[in-house]
């Protein structure tokens, strides 16, 4: 096989993991209930694929193989080790989607991945360990990402990841999907968990590109099956927000990779179906008065969304909004954010005093989006010397390529 085909095929197979390792590995999972067993037959279907496919052709449901493949390269495994004494149950043909687990269950979670996200979700553990643990082992986000997403040293989040497989473990906790009545007491972890990945996708925490469309496609997809197994009004709410969010996503970045701030986009570029789609879930979703977290900040992105450009944007309602979240789940990140809008809404000084005040108490210190924010009102307000500092301080803890280029070069205006 020539080298250019060898490279091409590769390059296939990557496309294919980053597209859906995660669905081939909850499967592998409920097929054979083990999280272990599970990512080593993952491994294992993918080393088959990148060794097959170049002479046999990708197959025409590669999912569907490499969950085949995977599944028996586990049956050899487990006949090797002779970790079971029953394996003869294993080496049975496949059964039907699902049949591993309780009937009322399969009727109301339909999506293997899905399934596995609330199963992880499990009221043992932590709100936080829920998340944490199901974003590393079902989502596959690293620590490193997990720690940037709760702001949270990566130490502490890699302790809080290890504690809670260890409880799992010594509590044998099984991983089951819980029946349809249980669904409801676990949604909030598994919002978050969707949430979460989104946010990844939508924004990387490091790496050449500003986004990550495998992470926020994938989350929206969730999004959508959860919003029609349990139409809450906050699974609605996060289903608007992303919708909203995505739609921007091509307008984001110059063909060359840059970042380009929401002031400066083309809004031509935004996608007016998701922004429509987008829009009547946001108003389901207030027009239930059980909104929380998630829906406010869709109202936020409707805002921006209904504006033809940053001068017609309604900067009091966006601060409202901000208002109710910081009332309903106060935050750093949302004291951050209420800032930013009321520096839009009352001038560069207003904000500042805001986002000084954050800083000096010392959240968000290392989060290099405040440093940027107070920087760019700096420098809005003539005050070269700081925000030169505090934009040197924002390079330093940004690990994202797109991010660092447009942090040099306001640098470099500044010299100029």
């Amino acid at each position: 096989m020539s080298t250019d085909l060898a490279d091409r095929m590769r390059a296939t197979v990557e496309a294919i993991y980053r597209a859906e390792s995660r669905r081939v590995f909850a499967t592998l999972i409920r097929r054979l209930g083990d999280f272990d067993l599970a990512e080593e037959a993952l491994h294992e279907a993918f080393r088959a694929a990148l060794e097959q496919w170049p002479s046999e052709g990708v197959p025409a449901s590669p999912r569907a193989w490499l969950v085949s493949v995977g599944r028996f390269k586990a049956i050899d495994h487990l006949r090797r080790r002779a970790r079971f004494d029953a394996l003869d149950d294993l080496a049975r043909p496949p059964a039907a989607p699902g049949n591993d687990f309780p009937v009322d269950a399969i009727e109301s979670v339909a999506d293997d991945l899905l399934r596995l996200i609330f199963a992880c979700c499990h009221p043992a553990l932590s709100p936080d360990a829920q998340v944490a643990l199901t974003l590393r082992e079902v989502c596959a986000l690293s620590t490193e990402e997990i720690a940037h997403a709760f702001l949270t040293p990566l130490p502490t989040l890699a302790q809080r990841i290890v504690r809670a497989k260890a409880k799992i473990r010594e509590a044998r906790i099984p991983y089951r999907v819980p029946a349809a009545k249980e669904l409801p007491e676990r949604l909030d972890a598994v919002l978050r968990v969707i949430y979460l990945v989104f946010n990844e996708g939508y924004a990387a925490s490091s790496g050449t590109s500003l986004t990550r469309p495998d992470l926020s496609g994938e989350a929206l997809r969730l999004g959508r099956v959860l919003a029609g197994l349990l139409p809450e009004p906050e699974a609605v709410g996060l289903l608007a927000l992303m919708l909203l969010q995505e739609s921007r996503r091509e307008a984001r970045t110059s063909p060359s990779g840059d970042l380009i701030l929401l002031e400066n986009q083309d809004r031509t570029l935004w996608n007016r179906a998701q922004i429509d789609e987008g829009l009547t879930l946001v108003e389901q979703a207030l027009a239930s008065r059980r909104f929380g977290t998630y829906t406010l900040q869709a109202a936020i992105a409707a805002v921006h969304a209904r504006a033809t450009d940053v001068s017609a944007t309604d900067w009091g309602r966006i601060v409202s909004y901000y208002d109710l979240l910081q009332r309903l789940e106060p935050s750093p990140v949302v004291t951050l954010n209420r800032a930013v809008a009321v520096a839009m809404r009352d001038g560069p000084e207003a904000g500042l005093a805001l986002i000084d005040a954050l800083l000096a108490s010392g959240a968000l210190s290392d989060y290099h989006l405040a440093h940027a924010a107070q920087a760019d009102l700096c420098r809005r307000l003539g005050r070269t010397a700081q925000a030169r500092s505090a934009y040197e301080r924002a390079l330093g803890l940004t690990r994202q390529g797109p991010e660092r280029r447009f942090l040099l070069g306001r640098l470099e205006a500044l010299s100029d």
